[in-house]
């Protein structure tokens, strides 16, 4: 599998196990685990190897100048919850926000990530989405 692969798989589990534990009360052990295992191993990757994402030549101003700070702030974030769902669902939470807050700021920190996402793709055409959906889906894009 490559890096891209792994990122976008990534990607797309961390929003869908953020949104069932938190449907779920974040009761469910098994699904603080999924999240923390996916959120840590998304994070791992841009660690090690970097961003993937960048600001796109048709982005300008203080918005190019902020993406990557806001990059990197959305990947500390989903470290911190992912960690916090981890330890958590082993009987020990982390001192701190609790979790739920921790996820809860996560999931809106999400849905303006997709709002800016979707600006960038329909108003800037720069064909944001195709890099971060599956390539079956690029023919909705």
């Amino acid at each position: 599998m490559t890096r891209r692969r792994a990122t976008i798989l990534l990607h797309w589990s961390v929003l869908t196990l953020l949104m069932l534990a938190l449907a779920g009360g974040l009761d469910s052990a098994a699904l603080n685990v999924a999240f923390g295992l996916a959120g840590l191993a998304m994070v791992a990757l841009a660690v090690i190897f970097g961003l993937m994402n960048g600001p796109g030549p048709k982005l300008e101003g203080v918005l190019r100048t902020a993406h990557p700070w806001l990059s990197r702030g959305m990947y500390a974030l989903l470290g911190w919850a992912s960690l916090s769902a981890l330890v958590q669902a082993f009987g020990a939470p982390l001192p701190g926000p609790p979790l739920r807050t921790l996820m809860v700021t996560l999931f809106a920190a999400s849905a303006l990530h997709a709002i800016f996402h979707l600006w960038r793709h329909t108003a800037l055409g720069d064909g944001v989405l195709r890099r971060m959906t599956p390539k079956s889906l690029h023919g909705m894009l």
